[in-house]
């Protein structure tokens, strides 16, 4: 009869006989150091201030709950739009209808630059076209 003290000890639960080292908070991050790189192109939607940098006063005014008419009217609509349909999270599908819907039309060039999307403008006095033609609409024209 062997010693008991010759044999391993059982392990517990299937758990591996070494202990995982712990990990300090961040260190899984995975790929390239984004701070240290170089911006591959300019969208012009980066807002990240650093020395020299100022929010403008649109910005500012709205963070700090100085609301312009323009921004509580919009946020008024969203709020309207999704007591109306029940959502409490809208898609962005439903967020461009409601801005539609406010009489926002895409008239002038953009100010940003997008890789995969191409720029296009329409009429100011184009329809907004986010919900279908109504019978009674169809029959008056």
């Amino acid at each position: 009869m062997s010693n008991s003290s010759d044999s391993p000890p059982p392990k517990r639960n299937n758990q591996p006989e070494t202990t995982p080292q712990l990990k300090h908070v961040g260190e899984e991050r995975r790929g390239p150091e984004r701070r240290k790189a170089e911006p591959t192109s300019f969208t012009g939607l980066d807002r990240r201030r650093g020395p020299g940098k100022r929010l403008s006063d649109y910005t500012r005014a709205a963070e700090e709950g100085e609301l312009n008419p323009e921004q509580f009217l919009f946020i008024m609509a969203i709020e309207g739009f999704k007591t109306a349909n029940n959502k409490v999270y809208p898609s962005w599908t439903d967020v461009l209808e409601v801005v539609r819907l406010l009489g926002y039309r895409k008239t002038l060039p953009s100010e940003i630059k997008l890789r995969a999307a191409e720029d296009w403008q329409e009429a100011a006095d184009a329809p907004a076209a986010v919900r279908p033609i109504r019978k009674e609409d169809r029959e008056a024209a």
